[in-house]
């Protein structure tokens, strides 16, 4: 393992460095891998369409798997998504920072391509020092997770370097990350909110705050006969 592209970012009062290495990285387009409260992931700048392209690249993964887009604060949605619906709004307050991804028409004026979104974006704030200590110098990072495209994802950075050594600089090392569940993701490009994938956050505390349809329920009138 090669030491001198892992950097320490396990304590606040000393990690200065490692950050200023990742922001400068990717202000250069390329890739940075960082913890998150999910698993390691793996960062480019969301505005730079060849860097999306290398973390694309990185995974072995196509464009019809555009990744998400990390972001330091919910104050941050409008500037990304257009047409949010209310109750997209109350689960991002709720949820934000953590395990919650919202699908949600992308602003159109922005300058950016993530791959084949078909006008949509993916957004979440994660709830994690070191990420958001990164996003918050960064802006939005386009963000998947630090692994071959069908390999396990990487929960320590050890696990993401035997990985992905080969194709990032820099790897920011914040211990193993606190959670091994990917997040849930809710389909929000349409006033009925939609479960995409279960995860980090179940649909039963979802529910609690909006309603949320999950296709795999049968409909009402099924369930009555």
């Amino acid at each position: 393992m090669s030491l001198i592209r892992i950097k320490d970012a396990t304590d606040p009062a000393t990690w200065g460095p490692a950050i200023d290495e990742a922001v400068h990285t990717i202000s250069r387009g390329e890739l940075v891998v960082l913890p998150t409260d999910t698993v390691y992931g793996v960062a480019a700048d969301a505005f730079n369409p060849d860097a999306v392209q290398a973390l694309l690249d990185a995974k072995g993964r196509g464009r019809q798997a555009p990744p998400p887009v990390l972001m330091p604060d919910v104050r941050t949605l409008d500037g990304l998504a257009t047409d949010v619906p209310d109750a997209a709004r109350d689960l991002a307050e709720a949820f934000w920072p953590g395990g919650l991804t919202l699908i949600l028409p992308a602003q159109p004026s922005l300058a950016w391509d993530l791959g084949e979104t078909h006008g949509t974006v993916a957004l979440r704030v994660p709830d994690h020092r070191v990420a958001l200590a990164l996003l918050r110098r960064t802006g939005p990072l386009a963000v998947s997770s630090a692994n071959l495209t069908g390999q396990p994802a990487g929960v320590t950075v050890a696990e993401a370097y035997e990985q992905l050594g080969s194709s990032v600089p820099v790897f920011l090392d914040g211990g193993q990350a606190p959670g091994q569940v990917a997040s849930t993701i809710v389909d929000a490009t349409s006033p009925t909110l939609k479960l995409v994938r279960a995860g980090a956050i179940t649909l039963a505390e979802l529910r609690e705050v909006a309603p949320v349809e999950d296709p795999a329920e049968p409909a009402a009138g099924e369930r009555e006969r």
